[in-house]
């Protein structure tokens, strides 16, 4: 009877230690899952501030390729009023230079 009431204890011991170990793991289980919850936070709001950064930055691009477009048509204002009054100055002077051949 000692042997069988020995093998009962050593039973319930091990039932109580089988309980102990399924609650520590329901507890990490838990902990786990609401780390896993605050990391899915974290990274859609990561996600959202990429976003909003390519968004700002691709706004950006453009006024900047803006700024740029505008200022080679400027440029190419300029260049060809500067080319104008160039052709001028090559016409005036090959007027000069035909009345000095036609003086001699």
């Amino acid at each position: 009877m000692a042997a069988l009431e020995a093998r009962v204890s050593e039973l319930a011991s091990d039932t109580r230690a089988a309980r102990e170990d399924a609650a520590a793991a329901r507890h990490l289980a838990a902990a786990r899952d609401r780390d896993i919850g605050d990391l899915a936070v974290k990274v859609d709001a990561n996600r959202s501030a990429i976003n909003a950064l390519d968004e700002q930055t691709r706004e950006r691009f453009d006024v900047l390729e803006r700024k740029v477009d505008n200022g080679f048509i400027e440029m190419r204002g300029k260049f060809d009023a500067t080319a104008a009054g160039q052709q001028q100055i090559v016409n005036l002077l090959n007027t000069i230079i035909g009345r000095q051949r036609d003086e001699r």
